[in-house]
């Protein structure tokens, strides 16, 4: 949909004219390698991507804010005034930008004047690629420009984070916010979120593209499974640091996988292969940036694949879904990698996949999907994209 269309929407929903409109894009993100490990002090590396959130604006000369969704027309226009915030399930996707109304404003920025925002977003809903951190970060930038706060990108992110925790109720971490607020076009952002410190790297993939095949497959167990998985890691770092005696460490991440070595007797399987997991994934993470800034792709996408058998045999959170999709993957000309990305039991899976074969990969792919799991793959491709920011 092209912004052109965007605007002939905005108005004829809200009926303002179309020199005062002004359109800002917000990325979705996909986490390139890393995963589980965030909770346990260990590096993140996503990118944000060109499939996201359009936000058509127009201040108002009141204190009344309206919202729109286009992928939920049949809301209709949904309204709430800026002086009585208060979460209300009958407001359903729209609490995700009234959170960061609300957060602003007890965080102390005043906002002065009330808005009509359009929202569109072309990110598949509940696919794990984080649409509504996307309307999060883009909403706090409509206002951070509108108002002229200052606000810096990464603050954006701690405090779209906490809108999402304490407004709507989910306990979400900060890489998805942040790799949103700060991504950078041919560069991930290696995050570590325990302290935030961050650096682009370069992600030059010249002719390989990212393929993200959304598995369709309804996610029943992520919470429970997430809990279980986040306690095991626990259990597994008290134990280490039990038998350790002298040297303390803060998360299961600081050790590197040589000195785990010393540590895989004094633990239960399930809790070594937790821990197994987390803290080879930090050194794929790692191995990963050196990779990708020396424009070593097979490397990174052996590190990909590896990543994948992890989550599958260590940690315990693929599905058949999610493995079929990359085992298809791993038999088709042009792919050099293809993992999980996500929670896991569902959502999506990437892979790198040379362009030339593009084509033949979404078709051979939908196919053999189907015939060994009965459901249907929605397959898009994307490109590592900047950051949230007003579209010229």
């Amino acid at each position: 949909m092209t912004t052109e269309h965007l605007k002939s929407k905005f108005a004829e929903h809200f009926g303002t004219e179309t020199e005062q409109i002004q359109v800002f894009f917000s990325p979705g993100r996909v986490n390139l390698i890393g995963e589980h490990i965030d909770y346990n002090g260990g590096m993140v590396l996503p990118v944000a991507i060109n499939l996201g959130t359009y936000g058509i604006v127009a201040q108002r000369n009141d204190r009344k804010v309206r919202l729109m969704s286009l992928n939920f027309e049949e809301m209709g226009v949904l309204e709430f005034s800026l002086d009585q915030i208060a979460y209300d399930a009958k407001m359903d996707w729209a609490n995700y930008p009234m959170g960061v109304f609300h957060t602003l404003q007890n965080e102390g920025f005043a906002i002065t004047r009330g808005f009509d925002i359009l929202f569109y977003g072309d990110l598949p809903n509940g696919a794990g690629l984080s649409s509504s951190a996307s309307i999060e970060v883009l909403t706090a930038t409509i206002l951070n420009q509108y108002e002229a706060f200052g606000i810096a990108p990464e603050k954006i992110a701690l405090l779209c984070q906490k809108s999402e925790n304490q407004f709507n109720g989910v306990n979400c971490g900060i890489m998805d916010q942040f790799s949103i607020a700060n991504g950078m076009a041919e560069h991930a952002v290696l995050l570590n979120c325990d302290t935030l410190d961050y650096e682009h790297v370069p992600a030059t993939l010249g002719k390989y593209r990212i393929v993200i095949v959304n598995t369709n497959k309804k996610r029943g167990l992520v919470d429970s499974a997430y809990n279980q998985r986040r306690k095991e890691c626990e259990v597994a770092l008290e134990m280490i640091n039990e038998a350790d005696g002298g040297h303390q460490y803060n998360t299961l991440c600081d050790l590197t996988p040589s000195a785990f070595l010393g540590f895989t007797e004094v633990m239960p399987d399930n809790v070594y292969k937790r821990a197994y997991h987390a803290i080879t994934e930090n050194d794929r993470t790692l191995q990963s940036k050196r990779a990708l800034s020396a424009g070593d792709l097979i490397a990174f996408g052996e590190c990909m694949y590896s990543s994948h058998e992890s989550l599958k045999h260590q940690f315990e959170v693929s599905c058949f879904e999610l493995d079929t999709v990359v085992e298809i993957s791993r038999g088709q000309r042009g792919v050099i990698g293809a993992r999980m990305t996500g929670a896991g039991f569902g959502g999506c899976a990437i892979a790198l996949v040379h362009e030339a074969h593009v084509d033949e990969y979404k078709a051979v792919m939908a196919k053999l999907y189907q015939e060994k799991t009965g459901l249907q793959a929605s397959i898009y491709i994307a490109q590592i994209s900047g950051g949230t920011a007003r579209v010229e």
